[in-house]
């Protein structure tokens, strides 16, 4: 059983958990926080936070098991995943389904943690088909990086829903700070995505795959990934025009995310494609928390 627990964790990458979950963060540390803008203002709840953490880690998980599902015999077929947990047998179908589907229930069942806001309740089956829906993507559309990065755009604009959905309905306005932000990292998952699947180029041509790189190839693919990642750069700057609380600290992570995003593109050439796990996963992961800590300090020197 613990070998089992390991192998779906593997599976689901568990660990990358970080890219999207500190934007979440991020966004309800921002839907606390009491600003001009954001008046009245939201105490904290604990089961606000349980449920940020249960909702995102669930419905992560349900749609990575998911996806392997439905690419299990492309990665079968991939020498670059061929090894992964259901070509080679280590996990059965049957088992990466009952789990995705324990999985979409938690993630169903953590709404009920912000009670007596019912919006994430209501939202929730419409955000899981979403979630889920990618997994077909790349099947009739090279925008399927753009789809993964909404997914990952979902985490900051949820939580800010599911702390502050009230004065959402009152006055949809209210939302803007969590779209800002949430668009700054759709830019920043599709970017990140297409770098990633520069891996697969050829594969995906051989097998009438949609992706950018294969349609575009691999250095039209970069310049794409790196028009994003400069989208992202623009949207977190503009953040504080529609969320007045963040300072000097938050510009210099702002700051920082642009060094850090010019740096792993550095990594990663037309002719060299060996360092794109470093860019994909080191450098992510340190913009993705970096940007929480220092967003979070600069909230909290503010009061």
């Amino acid at each position: 059983m613990l070998r089992r627990v390991k192998y779906i964790l593997e599976m689901i990458r568990f660990s990358h958990t970080l890219f999207a979950l500190p934007f979440a963060l991020l966004a309800a540390v921002m839907a606390w926080s009491r600003g001009a803008r954001q008046e009245p203002p939201v105490a904290f709840r604990w089961t606000d936070l349980a449920g940020i953490l249960c909702c995102l880690v669930a419905a992560r998980s349900a749609a990575m098991a998911f996806n392997r599902l439905t690419d299990h015999r492309l990665d079968a077929e991939n020498p670059r995943t061929r090894n992964r947990h259901l070509p080679t047998g280590l996990l059965s179908r049957g088992g990466v389904a009952a789990f995705a589907a324990a999985a979409s229930a938690a993630f169903v069942a953590g709404t009920l943690l912000f009670l007596p806001n019912r919006l994430p309740l209501l939202l929730a089956l419409p955000v899981l088909a979403f979630l889920l829906g990618y997994s077909y993507a790349k099947r009739f559309t090279a925008l399927a990086h753009f789809w993964l990065g909404a997914a990952l755009m979902l985490a900051p604009v949820s939580a800010w829903i599911a702390i502050r959905g009230q004065f959402v309905l009152q006055r949809p306005a209210d939302l803007l700070p969590a779209i800002v932000l949430g668009g700054a990292v759709l830019l920043w998952g599709a970017g990140f995505d297409i770098i990633y699947a520069c891996q697969d180029a050829e594969f995906d041509r051989e097998h009438k795959l949609a992706s950018v790189p294969a349609r575009w190839d691999i250095a039209g693919a970069l310049r794409i990934a790196a028009l994003c990642h400069a989208g992202m750069v623009g949207l977190l700057a503009l953040l504080p025009l529609v969320y007045n609380q963040f300072g000097w600290l938050y510009g210099t992570g702002v700051a920082a995310v642009a060094a850090l995003l010019v740096y792993e593109h550095s990594l990663v050439r037309p002719n060299d494609l060996t360092r794109v796990n470093r860019a994909f996963f080191q450098v992510n992961a340190i913009v993705s928390l970096g940007l929480l800590l220092v967003g979070s300090a600069d909230l909290a020197m503010r009061h």
